[in-house]
Formats: structure tokens, C-alpha cells, sequence
């Protein structure tokens, strides 16, 4: 069902790309964000395309459209490994390459989509154009460390992995209609710090070398940014602020979104890693809740898209 939702998906985002070029044709676009190559969002742990009429990467694609990019968004399990994940995100590659015409992509993920994009170029760099992670733990997280102290095997541990599991299938099926396979404990293995370093030895394309600097701007034709945001409280009216302001003391007095350490969200070139947003901010959640102090996150993957526009991607 997911899978038939998914293209359907793909197909839908290919006729916005054609109607915004029909419509940049008729009242005319800026350009500003016309990528050579289209830009595919992926979604981070827990994550959708859009329930209930409202976008995961909320007014994102719109405003990427707008002035001539040509978006998809895809949907993978909501919790599962990071290699799981990128298998499932590399069928869509495969299939929004076929529908667009474009041999490769751009791709953008947020949280643990970082290390869902970075499988797909690591195993098919022929197919990507660039990379670019949001608010990803590639070297993992404070938080799934803390959670990890729950004894494996143990009563707790099962409940605990039942109740996110129940959430990632009802957050499915309310923007699929079907439920899907979740692994909770498959994406707390995958975004500990433990489990970071295992994927980062099979896959260290653009991952720092040092504790905190930038990693390999390209490699194997792939191009490889970052950014993030370190203000776990950002927006008064948004409720989504307490839960990211408590998970932020399990980062020690470390920078931190309220899930992601500042270091731990490097990948290659590092645009910027102390915005003042939270996690949820990063893709313009709740409902647009975000600093008044700050740059417009819209904005800011506007200005990406320039930046690949301008590098030729």
C-alpha cells in the first residue's frame, strides 16, 4: 500500500514541477531556485509526507517551487535502520530519476533522514548530485545514548519499544493508510553514538574527521552540505518547545536543537550550525512556530536551492 501511495506520491510531484514550470512561463519566476537537478526531501525518524492536509516539511516545497525548483517528497519507514531506510528512499531516486528525466538528484534530510541520503550516494553516487543534512546525528545522539540505558532484553526495553512502535504505525497510517513495519529499536541502534560510528566506518563520505570540523566537500561527484540549529526553546506559543527543552539536558550543557549536538550535525561543508532553532524548527514546525530572531527556516532552503543552483547542481 505504502509503496503504491509513494508513487503515486512521485507522480503528483512531477506534475507540480511541470505546472510550476507552466506557471513560471505564463506570470514569469525569479529562478532563484531552479536547481539543475531536482531536490528530494526525506524525512527524519518518525517522520511523513503530510497528515491531515499538513506538510512534514511545513510550506517548504511550495516556496522551493515557486521560483523554479522542482521538489519531491518521499516517505520512508518512520523508524527502522538507516541502511532500511535508505534501501526504501533509493527505489524512489530511482523512480522520481525515471519520471523527471534528470539522471541525478539533489537530496535533502533532516534528522535521521541525514544518514537515509547518505546510504543512497554512498551505494548509487551516480545518481546524486548533493547531499544536504539538516539537524542530523552523524555521530549520534546525546539523547538516543540516554534512552539506550534501558537495559536490551528487559521488560522495559519491550514496553518502551511497544509504545514507539504503536506511534510510528499510527503517524503511517494517518498519511498512508497503512501502518507499515516499524524498528524502533532498529533507529535507536542507528542514532546512538555507538551506532553511528558502525555506520560511519562502512559509509564515511563527507563525515568529519575531527571532533567538530567540516568533512569532505565532495566525494565520487557527490557534493556534501550541512546545517543546524542550537536554540532548543525558540517560540513561546509552541508546545512542541518542552518536550525539545527537556531531551536538551540530556546533551550536558553541550549545543544542542533538543536532539541533535551541535558537532554531531557536521557533514562536509558546514553552512552554519547555531541557528536559533530547535529540531522541529528545522523544517518550519509547529505550523511555522519559529524564532522571531531568526532567519525564516523557508528562507533558508531557499537560499540552499540558490547555492546548488549557483554550484551548477
Amino acid at each position: 500500500m505504502k509503496n503504491k501511495k509513494t508513487l503515486l506520491a512521485l507522480c503528483l510531484g512531477a506534475g507540480l514541477a511541470l505546472s510550476t514550470q507552466t506557471q513560471a512561463f505564463w506570470f514569469g519566476s525569479s529562478g532563484y531556485t531552479q536547481t539543475k537537478y531536482p531536490i528530494v526531501l526525506a524525512h527524519g525518524m518518525l517522520g511523513f509526507d503530510s497528515i491531515l492536509g499538513v506538510d512534514y516539511w511545513y510550506g517548504i516545497p511550495s516556496a522551493l517551487r515557486r521560483d523554479g525548483a522542482s521538489v519531491y517528497v518521499t516517505e520512508v519507514s518512520q523508524l527502522d535502520t538507516s541502511e532500511a531506510r535508505g534501501e526504501q528512499l533509493l527505489e524512489q531516486v530511482e523512480e522520481i530519476v525515471a519520471i523527471s528525466g534528470k539522471p541525478k538528484v539533489n537530496l535533502i534530510g533532516h534528522s535521521h533522514g541525514g544518514p537515509t541520503i547518505r546510504y543512497v550516494a554512498a551505494v548509487r553516487p551516480d545518481l546524486v548530485a548533493s547531499i544536504t543534512s539538516v539537524g542530523s546525528p552523524h555521530k549520534g545522539s546525546a539523547t538516543a545514548d540516554f534512552i539506550r540505558q534501558v537495559p536490551e532484553g528487559s521488560a522495559g526495553e519491550a514496553v518502551l519499544a511497544g509504545i514507539v512502535n504503536g506511534l510510528g504505525a499510527l503517524i503511517s497510517f494517518l498519511s498512508s493508510g497503512d501502518p507499515g513495519e516499524q524498528n524502533a529499536l532498529g533507529s535507536l541502534e542507528s542514532l546512538n553514538s555507538e551506532g553511528a560510528a558502525r555506520f560511519n566506518a562502512k559509509f564515511p563520505q563527507g563525515v568529519p574527521t575531527s571532533a567538530c570540523g567540516e568533512g569532505a566537500y565532495q566525494v565520487s561527484g557527490v557534493r556534501y552540505y550541512s546545517w543546524s540549529g542550537t536554540s532548543p526553546l525558540t517560540n513561546i506559543l509552541d508546545v512542541s518547545d518542552l518536550m525539545l527543552g527537556a531531551s536538551s539536558l540530556t546533551f550536558n550543557g553541550e549545543d544542542n536543537d533538543g536532539l541533535v549536538g551541535r558537532c554531531s550535525s557536521h557533514l562536509g561543508q558546514v553552512i552554519r550550525d547555531n541557528y536559533r532553532m530547535n529540531h522541529l524548527d528545522e523544517v518550519n514546525q509547529t505550523f511555522g512556530l519559529t524564532s522571531l530572531f531568526e532567519t525564516d527556516p523557508v528562507t533558508v532552503y531557499r537560499q540552499h536551492a540558490n547555492r546548488l543552483k549557483n554550484a551548477g547542481l
